[in-house]
């Protein structure tokens, strides 16, 4: 099995399981994939909704029940989780709809949400709404991209396929770098 064809295959699943985190890099590529005719831009879309809400509710469902606990082992996280509360009960639709545009930020803010005093319901309809902008969007610029790379650089189908391997392996590795900084005392 070739490259295209483990990106035809298992694509989607990549983006819903990118997209339970933090999956701008995975639906980039994905836009890109969806461009080069490899996967569905709809079902790319919809997919990335899908597994953006799931996992938003997921981290608000952690921070409604399990905030309190987490701040307790945490306690260096104490004020700034608070004043992200704060924030977040002043501004909720405006820190929802965006949190999701907010990079490094993507599981820290549902969690923060959580721990407020919105209703998970209000939560669930912002979280939707705010899919509903960010992956087309992010998905369409991976697809434009797509399309003027091809314009401006002759024979890039033959690379491509390592192109986005070292994209998602890179992504990876400052994913883990992150984590890793981020546990550090």
């Amino acid at each position: 099995m070739d490259l295209s064809a483990l990106i035809s295959h298992y694509g989607l699943l990549a983006v819903f399981a990118g997209s339970l985190l933090e999956g701008e890099t995975i639906l980039l590529l994905a836009g890109y994939a969806a461009h080069r005719g490899y996967l569905d831009f709809a079902a790319v879309v919809a997919v990335a909704m899908l597994g953006a809400v799931i996992g938003d509710q997921v981290w608000f469902t952690l921070g409604r029940r399990k905030g309190a606990r987490l701040i307790a082992r945490r306690p260096w996280l104490g004020s700034r989780v608070q004043r992200a509360v704060v924030l977040i009960e002043h501004h909720p639709i405006k820190i929802i709809l965006a949190m999701r545009f907010a990079w490094g930020l993507r599981t820290a803010l549902p969690i923060a949400v959580g721990m407020s005093s919105i209703p998970w319901q209000r939560f669930l309809l912002l979280n939707l709404l705010s899919a509903l902008l960010w992956a087309p969007l992010v998905a369409g610029v991976g697809y434009v991209f797509g399309t003027l790379l091809s314009q401006h650089m002759a024979g890039l189908h033959r690379v491509e396929h390592w192109f986005m391997l070292a994209v998602v392996t890179l992504a990876l590795l400052l994913h883990l770098v992150a984590r890793w900084h981020n546990r550090k005392p």
